[in-house]
């Protein structure tokens, strides 16, 4: 399984960006994908995740309310909109994959760099 990642940039406090993960390869073999995020200095933190078949979704606190994951099926991708963005939010952002048989995410994408200024 490969994973790109795109969509990141800089935005100002308040504004949006939606992050992009397509999935190539054997994506038959995906059971989650999520999307972390790795502040300097500070250790990778999950945001979001969501089931391969859309069905469940999950975020962390600090993004609730404000972020959305979806699954677009025909692509092969996940998306994560990001509204109301805070200049807390600054990372690099990294999709991942996971295995139904296993709870360690396995495949990593390259991560794409999202700032918000204040």
């Amino acid at each position: 399984v490969q994973l790109q990642a795109s969509g990141g940039g800089l935005v100002q406090a308040g504004g949006s960006l939606r992050l992009s993960c397509v999935a190539s390869g054997r994506t038959l073999s995906i059971y989650a994908v999520g999307w972390f995020r790795q502040a300097p200095g500070r250790e990778r933190e999950s945001v979001s995740g969501i089931t391969w078949n859309g069905g469940s979704t999950g975020y962390a606190d600090s993004v609730k309310g404000r972020f959305t994951i979806s699954k677009d099926s025909v692509k092969n991708t996940v998306h994560l909109q990001m509204n109301s963005l805070k200049p807390e939010d600054t990372a690099v952002y990294y999709c991942a994959a996971r295995r139904p048989e296993s709870a360690d995410y396995y495949y990593w994408g390259q991560g794409t760099q999202v700032t918000v200024s204040s």
